[in-house]
């Protein structure tokens, strides 16, 4: 099972990126072993549609679950509709999120509900 965490740069002492779609990289974390592979987000320079092919990309590793700080509702969409569960965190690095994460300490995102 791998936690998937947007990042600023790729480590695990880095800050989780406030941004789903142009974040710097995705870094997905076992977190029964803290072993990690950073992924670089090839969505960063999207001229439109960075979240939902930043989804898209994540989707292809299937995580478990996703950390972010803010995520827009399209790639939100995207992700709820292969059940993957999404969180919030601020001021957290990728491991203190991860660790924050399997406290059951995260808040949940749930995508707008916004037809018309």
């Amino acid at each position: 099972m791998e936690i998937c965490v947007t990042a600023t740069s790729d480590s695990l002492e880095t800050p989780v990126d406030q941004r789903f779609g142009r974040c710097k990289y995705f870094i997905f974390v076992d977190p029964s072993t803290m072993n990690y592979r950073a992924v670089p987000n090839t969505a960063i320079d999207a001229s439109g549609g960075a979240g939902i092919k930043a989804a898209t990309l994540v989707l292809k590793h299937a995580p478990a679950a996703i950390i972010t700080g803010l995520i827009g509702g399209n790639a939100l969409k995207v992700l709820e509709a292969a059940h993957a569960k999404v969180y919030t965190c601020k001021g957290m690095s990728v491991r203190e999120a991860i660790g924050t994460y399997c406290a059951g300490k995260l808040e949940s995102i749930d995508a707008p509900n916004n037809e018309g």
